[in-house]
């Protein structure tokens, strides 16, 4: 039995713990069996049955109330319990939150009515263009370069290591319209359809998930497609990071949290010397560990959503401090369930196999661990100069 007693905590609201129970009902019911042979056909499948199930609905505020927000909570929530029952599920969940979030967070009330009625019930899915070949987490670096030409901007360069890369219907692309680091990016609203935007390569990784290289050769968008004003593509990143890397968080615990069930089960059912395995203490100094890890990055996943949702303007540290402790957290608690499995756990196929491939990807993307160490240290610093 999944251990919900962490919902008691005061981060959470009655609508909190009945969201989480609906969801986890709901993907024990529809998650059990998803197929993840043809990658790109599962993530499409994904995403329409988390529209159909109402579930997307949470990945971008409701365009016809202005009043409307994400809420972080719920996002982590979610991402939590779909990556426990499958991480493909919450991939795609992830992708399309990420995505659409420039938009949903920054965009003109046209640009948010085009896309997010689509967004939010899965009849479109969006992906983030922001790394390029020679800029991953230094965004300021990007060369990717859009030119004003009379009513539309022209936009050349490459994208890499694209989410929902060659199965997105829409693309947030940034781009350089002025020079100054920084200060001369902008933000795009790029659907695929647009000449000039192709599929140069689909990228290949431990854990299949549906990622791409996109090259653009003068790709004509209107001016239109400018999400917020020319110059404001950093601000327009860096705070659509700001709300969903502690969500990262969130699915490395949903992974984390999956793997010491599995391995709770196993040192109980598993017979060693004529004993169970948990009555080992070294194998009980191994639960020790994971059951403090769970928690504590719990404890600071929901830390740094609950201080977005009260209001503050930007979470940077604590968002980083989130993903950098459970991702990494995570993996060390997956490493110990394969290793309580023994032989199982390097089994091709084998659920706590397939966690150890999944795991890796988190603690790269969306900043990488070293590049949060950084956030982190620079905020300390800022604060103690004050």
């Amino acid at each position: 039995m999944h251990d919900t007693s962490f919902l008691e905590w005061p981060f959470f609201e009655a609508r909190h713990r009945a969201l989480y129970r609906d969801l986890d009902a709901w993907c024990a019911a529809n998650l059990a069996h998803v197929d993840h042979v043809d990658v790109d056909q599962a993530c499409r499948a994904l995403v329409r049955a988390l529209g159909d199930g109402g579930w997307l609905a949470h990945s971008a505020p409701d365009p016809t109330d202005p009043k409307a927000r994400l809420d972080v909570r719920t996002l982590a929530l979610i991402r939590e319990t779909l990556a426990r029952h499958d991480g493909l599920a919450d991939f795609a969940f992830a992708m399309q939150g990420l995505g659409a979030g420039p938009i949903s967070l920054f965009g003109s009330p046209a640009q948010r009515a085009a896309w997010l009625p689509k967004t939010r019930t899965g009849r479109a899915i969006a992906a983030f263009a922001l790394t390029e070949p020679a800029s991953g987490s230094d965004v300021a670096n990007l060369t990717t370069r859009a030119r004003r030409d009379g009513d539309h901007y022209v936009i050349d360069g490459e994208k890499t290591w694209i989410s929902n890369g060659g199965i997105a219907d829409v693309y947030v692309v940034f781009a350089r319209t002025a020079p100054g680091g920084a200060k001369g990016l902008s933000a795009f609203i790029v659907p695929v359809t647009t000449p000039g935007l192709t599929i140069a390569e689909r990228l290949h990784v431990i854990a299949p998930h549906p990622l791409a290289r996109l090259k653009f050769t003068e790709c004509r968008v209107p001016a239109d497609a400018l999400i917020g004003g020319e110059g404001e593509g950093f601000r327009i990143a860096m705070g659509n990071l700001d709300v969903f890397r502690s969500t990262v968080g969130g699915a490395a615990l949903g992974f984390a949290r999956k793997a010491f069930g599995l391995a709770l089960q196993r040192t109980q059912s598993r017979q060693l010397f004529g004993a169970p395995l948990s009555d080992m203490q070294m194998v009980q100094g191994h639960l020790a560990d994971m059951a403090l890890k769970v928690d504590a990055s719990a404890l600071l996943v929901y830390r740094a959503a609950w201080t977005k949702d009260m209001g503050a303007a930007r979470v940077s540290r604590e968002a980083a401090m989130a993903k950098l402790y459970a991702t990494d957290a995570a993996q060390d608690v997956i490493d110990a369930a394969v290793q309580v499995h023994g032989g199982d756990g390097v089994r091709s196929g084998h659920p706590v196999e397939m966690l150890y491939r999944e795991i890796r990807a988190l603690r790269i993307y969306e900043g990488a661990s070293d590049v949060q160490k950084v956030i982190i240290a620079r905020a300390e610093l800022s604060r103690s100069a004050q």
